[in-house]
């Protein structure tokens, strides 16, 4: 547990291991008291699900003063809910989410065999640097959301 030893410990370098002996017993201290789930319900619960809950009536807001007519572009929550809720009924749920995952994972090792190489390359070699940093450069600054290809009108 925590050290009551007031003596003054030092390296073979003359350092002085003091603080860091006091940081190691700082790990070995268990709390002993636990906050009030109040301030745990104010500090950490909250604050997500007002987030949300805002975000919902955002959305719902959006819908219901039509400030986008078409459904396709922007549907209700509540038919949202129905398609999940129909869609975990038929067991195809899972299947939806395992899918957007398989994808966000495949581009992540995409980018990781891609990008850490050009990047080790960009940082190293300055005439690559001079080549291509500018385009990585205006890359950079394209929103994520334009990467993502928009369906043409003939896609469902």
């Amino acid at each position: 547990m925590a050290s009551t030893d007031t003596t003054t410990t030092v390296d073979k370098d003359g350092n002085d291991l003091a603080g860091l002996e006091a940081g190691l017993d700082a790990l070995e201290t268990r709390q002993t008291s636990r906050k009030p789930f109040r301030q745990t319900l104010t500090e950490k619960i909250l604050p997500p699900v007002l987030a949300v809950a805002l975000v919902l009536a955002v959305w719902q807001a959006l819908v219901s003063f039509k400030v986008v007519d078409d459904p396709t572009k922007l549907p209700a929550p509540s038919a949202v809910w129905d398609v999940v809720h129909q869609a975990w009924l038929q067991g195809e749920l899972l299947g939806y989410i395992w899918t957007s995952v398989s994808r966000g994972l495949l581009g992540f090792c995409f980018a990781l065999v891609i990008g850490t190489p050009l990047g080790l390359l960009v940082a190293r070699v300055k005439f690559i640097r001079a080549a291509i940093g500018p385009i990585l450069s205006g890359l950079q600054s394209l929103p994520s959301v334009a990467w993502v290809p928009r369906p043409s009108s003939g896609w469902a």
